[in-house]
């Protein structure tokens, strides 16, 4: 477990590599003939350090083993049995699937995930676990959310949007202000994906409130990438809601979100997303131009 932590905190993956050394090792001895719980345990810390490695890796091997440990842990971790143990594995495996799904085409993980967090929350209850069923409210936003971009209509969308307001009744800004933050950047993004499905407006100025919200607690002193990417995302809202009302306001303040976004995200350390955001500012600002001088 130590080495999982160190790993976690490390930018490479020796230490990773070690712990996953390391559980191999003791399911050797702790085997589910001898200790079932125990093995199961080790199962599941296994998958969370392949998963860890797998998120830093190309490729999909170690997040295909990293589900193989976790669902080999539900064997013994069972709902009867260790009820909290279980829905924490069933998270676990949804993230999993998530990180895969996000990485393949198709939906076929991605339902996987949603299920596997739908699981979870049968025992992590809003009255159990407040916080830990707040984060599996997230993680499934984040799953349906992704289902809800491949997929035409706005069904999956919806509940993306109604999973984050239910996670943000216990991830308050008062208790946890930087998952408050990014579970409002979360619903923004959900949000604004509906906003461009529908007609009218409604939906887009929802969706610059949740990342106005998120930019209180989202500060460039305290983190800055994170801040950046909601400067950008607020960018694209007004952008859109811009170019459906008359007039420049809105126009203007998206190019305002996008210079901010640049002082993070510059041409020096992120020179894909810094071009992306000058194409933008330009679109912006030619399109500014031409209502000024319209009128």
């Amino acid at each position: 477990n130590a080495l999982w932590t160190l790993g976690g905190r490390e930018s490479g993956t020796a230490r990773l590599e070690e712990a996953v050394q390391a559980y191999r090792a003791a399911l050797q001895e702790r085997t589910r003939e001898r200790v079932p719980l125990d093995w199961a345990t080790t199962q599941n810390n296994l998958g969370a350090a392949l998963q860890s490695l797998g998120v830093r890796e190309p490729g999909t091997a170690r997040l295909e083993e990293a589900v193989q440990a976790y669902r080999a842990a539900l064997q013994e971790r069972t709902r009867e049995r260790v009820p909290l143990d279980w829905a924490m594995t069933q998270n676990n495996l949804g993230t999993v699937l998530q990180a895969l799904g996000e990485r393949e085409s198709g939906t076929a993980r991605l339902e996987e995930a949603v299920q596997a967090y739908r699981a979870a929350l049968r025992e992590r209850t809003r009255e159990r676990v407040p916080l830990s069923w707040a984060a599996t409210q997230n993680n499934l936003g984040n799953a349906l959310q992704t289902l809800g971009g491949r997929e035409s209509g706005t069904a999956r969308l919806e509940e993306a949007v109604e999973a984050y307001r239910a996670a943000l009744q216990e991830h308050t800004r008062e208790r946890v202000p930087l998952d408050w933050a990014t579970t409002q950047n979360n619903l923004g993004n959900a949000l604004q994906t509906l906003g461009r499905r529908e007609s009218g407006t409604a939906r887009l100025e929802e969706a610059a409130q949740a990342y106005r919200a998120a930019l209180q607690e989202r500060t460039r002193e305290r983190v800055p990438l994170d801040w950046a990417a909601t400067q950008n995302n607020l960018g694209s809202a007004l952008w859109t809601l811009g170019e459906r009302e008359p007039g420049t306001a809105r126009l203007e303040e998206g190019v305002e979100a996008y210079r901010a976004a640049q002082e993070e995200f510059t041409r020096d350390r992120q020179p894909d997303r810094f071009n992306a955001l000058s194409r933008a500012i330009a679109k912006a600002e030619q399109l500014i131009k031409t209502r000024r001088s319209a009128n």
